[in-house]
């Protein structure tokens, strides 16, 4: 019978996945930029891109890189996406009948001043990390007890449509902020008023890379807790939630190892049961086996 925990294990696993043995991370190209690496290629996107040779220069030990030519940000951002729009147009990768028109920033790292932008449908083309934040909405019930809210995603959304989600969360798009991130995400899928939002507490990161058929998807999500007022009911907005359900914590840990749960957001949700003590490393969950365990 497979436990709870196991079932947690897997989830790991499966976010994690471009770093397990049998991944396809072997046979990817580094992504390099100015001399940094900044993500990862396919072997098939590689052989792609071969056919832009004057965009980017043929792979080198192990790493592909623009021309020197391209040494600026705008420079950089115009000539990758003159060569996905000319990929979008061939239809050759199914990801980009995806296009969002929203651009993320490429960087080393979060800090680091960015090199380039990217369309966002096209990232996990180049395993580029992609940032976002998310918001774990609670309140306490007349017992002092802790509820969650979650959210249904739309059946209409592009990627796991219907699937449960948290209250609000949104990807970092390029020029904005986390603050401003967190406070149109909120105010736009929950109806939830700028001053309440603001209320809301910075708590951890959670960062995870795992491929599939559409590329390697390396992501670190920004993660807020925002305790709502008991009598405060989230109401629908932009129409990319379908519903709202304010679960027990018991109800949350049962969904949270369904197929319902969309699976990154599963991760945001296990990392607030493991900071609010629901879940203990000593009770026998095998979490505290594994190297996967969230970090803070």
């Amino acid at each position: 019978m497979t436990t709870w925990s196991d079932k947690i294990l897997q989830l790991l696993r499966r976010m994690n996945n471009f770093y397990l043995p049998d991944s396809s991370r072997t046979t990817c190209f580094r992504f390099e930029l100015g001399g940094e690496q900044v993500g990862w290629v396919p072997s098939n996107v590689a052989s792609i891109l071969s056919k832009f040779p004057e965009i980017f220069s043929p792979p080198r030990c192990g790493a592909i890189t623009l021309r020197e030519s391209f040494d600026s940000y705008e420079k950089r951002s115009e000539a990758v996406d003159d060569v996905l729009q000319s990929i979008r147009r061939e239809g050759c990768l199914t990801v980009l009948k995806g296009w969002r028109d929203e651009k993320y920033d490429v960087m080393p790292r979060f800090c680091d001043t960015p090199l380039m932008c990217m369309e966002r449908s096209a990232t996990s083309l180049f395993g580029v990390k992609r940032y976002g934040v998310h918001i774990n909405g609670y309140c306490r019930d007349e017992n002092g007890e802790l509820r969650m809210w979650l959210g249904r995603r739309s059946k209409t959304k592009q990627t796991y449509p219907g699937k449960l989600d948290n209250l609000a969360a949104g990807g970092l798009a390029a020029g904005i902020s986390v603050k401003d991130t967190l406070i149109k995400e909120c105010e736009e899928e929950a109806c939830i008023p700028a001053d309440i939002a603001e209320t809301a507490h910075p708590v951890s990161t959670v960062s995870y890379t795992y491929e599939d058929k559409e590329g390697v998807f390396p992501e670190s999500q920004f993660v807020f807790d925002l305790e709502l007022p008991r009598e405060f009911k989230p109401r629908i907005g932009d129409g990319e939630v379908q519903d709202f359900y304010l679960y027990s914590m018991d109800e949350v840990k049962e969904v949270l190892v369904s197929d319902d749960f969309k699976p990154n957001c599963a991760m945001v949700v296990l990392d607030f049961l493991i900071r609010h003590s629901y879940i203990q490393p000593d009770t026998g969950v095998c979490l505290k086996e594994s190297a996967l365990w969230p970090q803070h």
